[in-house]
């Protein structure tokens, strides 16, 4: 039995993978980024505005991780 490598189908997967891992790395800055934003615009609410909203200062990194992870 004969086993046939194709070097050009390896290099191709393994730069599929490589831009897969880089888009992956992009999207979780992107995500952090957006989880850091969000926490500081609620933290930086007073009290009294949060309130308002119906948040407690103790739920924002719950609702800042809800808004950007799902």
């Amino acid at each position: 039995m004969a086993h046939v490598i194709s070097t050009a189908q390896s290099s191709h997967s393994l730069t599929a993978r490589i831009r897969a891992t880089v888009d992956g790395l992009i999207d979780s800055w992107a995500k952090a980024r957006e989880f850091q934003r969000t926490y500081n615009e609620l933290d930086a609410l007073s009290e009294h505005e949060l309130s308002d909203i119906g948040v407690r200062r103790s739920d924002i990194a719950d609702i800042a991780r809800q808004h950007v992870y799902g």
